[in-house]
């Protein structure tokens, strides 16, 4: 790809990748990577004249410790502009001669930070304006330390009480520092300030489009797969859908999805995928009803975990038969697959560790790679693997999928088998399958006359949880004794805290009445209140 681009360096910070999405957001291309990287790896990544500019992330340790990293020496002799965030404010200022200590009071929350010096980075962005004429910031603090004297070269741009260099800046050569994060949504000219710098400062072009970026994708996955076979897992999800829309845009027939039915779908799921990928697109799908066998290994088995590791490992087995079928060509349509697509997505890159450096922290390994590839003997190709979720939604709109498809709530990987609590059983999931369809279609249906959206699209996840335990209740003139559902609808910007979604009380009536009534074996609707923390959003 040749775009203009940001490079991030991450120093560990929870919230890095917030500071790649809202530069993507201005339709600037950037990538992640760890701070450890040499300096003849920066030196390499700057030589094909692309990158416009930098910015190191926030941590959570002190620059001041001999074991803590630095950023590389060549970031600040590469003659592009440099933006420091909370710790990449303090390891700027630590390495350009400034000096950082620790602070006996930590800030933390919100903070309202005085502009000062009319600099280009916050020149005439505020959100208030003091009775002296000051310019203020309503912002996010996170920090301990805190930069005690100026480097050579920079002066003052921002302060608070408790922080009286709250930000700094050398506009000779175009480095910024700011001791709150932009990144978050609490810091509310937070947009407006990276905008600032990667538009206006670095003077990047804004053209990471997804409409445009079909063209590009499907060139380099032409270029890559050659006259070659793919094979697709198509789960029915956002990404793996998108990818599979992309890829078969590029190659076409030389495309094979395979579509592993457990069972433990919503309702007519399977039917759907099926009619948007063979039916609309025309790509070619293998469906594998493997319910039996899915339901069978998950018998008798009710704690969530191993539940999860039973669905996980048999799906790894369906597929892995259906792949070296198709590798072989034993099917005699395929001159046999050499290589397996997957949706993984930038996030995913950027959470394993991305530059294979020792000290880069882990956070978690590949949930989509799995080993397969390896044990399967395919390349691989993976062609959302710079994006984020909503890019990827983003495409998925402009390949042609249905909105509803791409912008539809999250569901886990074992489907109804972490919403059915204890034992799986097929009762139980028809019953699921039937009440939850209801809970959605309602959702969509109630719109909020103040926003003009539905109740659907207000809410970030929402679902039904089976409950293994009887109630008795009353319909018509007997007494009934049947099973429990929980309905459950969150709203939360990034799904690490979550609060519980006020839905009228006129929706959970109807939901709960048309449940109970056209669901023979449910007689008792109850609404999860609970917050993450302390409860997470699914139930298992």
């Amino acid at each position: 790809m040749q775009h203009q681009k940001i490079l991030i360096l991450d120093f560990g910070s929870q919230v890095t990748q917030l500071i790649a999405r809202r530069v993507r957001e201005a339709h600037v291309y950037c990538e992640v990577h760890p701070c450890d990287v040499t300096d003849d790896w920066i030196r390499e990544y700057a030589s094909d004249g692309q990158l416009k500019g930098v910015i190191l992330s926030g941590s959570h340790a002190s620059v001041y410790e001999d074991t803590t990293d630095k950023a590389p020496a060549a970031v600040f002799t590469l003659g592009v502009p440099v933006l420091g965030i909370c710790y990449g404010m303090q390891t700027m200022a630590h390495q350009l001669g400034g000096k950082v200590e620790g602070g006996h009071k930590r800030e933390f929350g919100f903070a309202a930070v005085r502009a000062r010096g009319h600099t280009a980075l916050l020149k005439d962005i505020a959100d208030f304006t003091t009775d002296d004429g000051a310019g203020m910031l309503n912002v996010w603090m996170s920090h301990g330390d805190k930069v005690t004297e100026l480097p050579p070269g920079f002066k003052l741009m921002a302060s608070t009480e408790s922080c009286p260099i709250a930000g700094m800046a050398d506009e000779e050569r175009k480095f910024y520092a700011v001791q709150f994060h932009p990144e978050v949504t609490h810091t509310q000219q937070g947009r407006a300030i990276l905008e600032r710098f990667v538009l206006g400062i670095c003077g990047v072009k804004p053209d990471w489009v997804m409409r445009d970026h079909i063209a590009e994708a499907v060139e380099l996955i032409r270029k890559q797969v050659g006259d070659e076979e793919v094979i697709l897992g198509l789960s029915g999800g956002v990404d793996s859908s998108v990818a599979a829309a992309l890829i078969h845009r590029a190659i076409g027939d030389q495309l094979t999805c395979v579509f592993v039915d457990h069972g433990l779908l919503r309702l007519n799921e399977g039917d759907m995928v099926m009619d948007m990928f063979a039916g609309k697109l025309h790509a070619k799908v293998i469906r594998v009803d493997a319910s039996d066998a899915f339901l069978s290994k998950l018998a008798g088995v009710s704690e969530p975990e191993a539940k999860r590791k039973i669905i996980g490992r048999e799906f790894v087995e369906v597929f892995k038969a259906e792949a070296a079928r198709l590798k072989a060509g034993l099917d005699g349509a395929h001159k046999g697959a050499k290589w397996l697509a997957q949706g993984t997505i930038y996030p995913d890159v950027i959470e394993s560790g991305g530059a294979k450096s020792k000290k880069a922290v882990t956070i978690k390994s590949h949930h989509n790679v799995g080993g397969l590839p390896e044990q399967l003997g395919l390349k691989l190709l993976e062609p959302l693997r710079d994006l984020f979720k909503d890019e990827v939604r983003e495409l998925g709109v402009a390949l042609g999928l249905p909105h509803e498809m791409v912008y539809r709530h999250p569901f886990p990987g074992p489907g109804l088998g972490v919403r059915i609590l204890g034992e799986v059983k097929k009762e139980y999931a028809d019953l699921l399958r039937r009440a939850d369809a209801i809970f959605i279609e309602e959702l969509r249906n109630f719109i909020d006359p103040a926003s003009g959206k539905s109740w659907y699209d207000l809410t970030s996840q929402a679902f039904t949880v089976f409950l293994p335990v009887k109630s008795v209740g009353v319909m018509g003139d007997g007494r009934t004794y049947d099973y429990v559902v929980a309905l459950r609808a969150v709203q939360t910007s990034d799904f690490m805290t979550a609060d519980w979604a006020e839905l009228p009380y006129a929706l959970l009536k109807k939901v709960s009445g048309r449940i109970i009534n056209e669901v023979r074996g449910i007689n008792r609707v109850t609404y999860d209140v609970s917050s993450k923390p302390p409860a997470t959003i699914e139930w298992e």
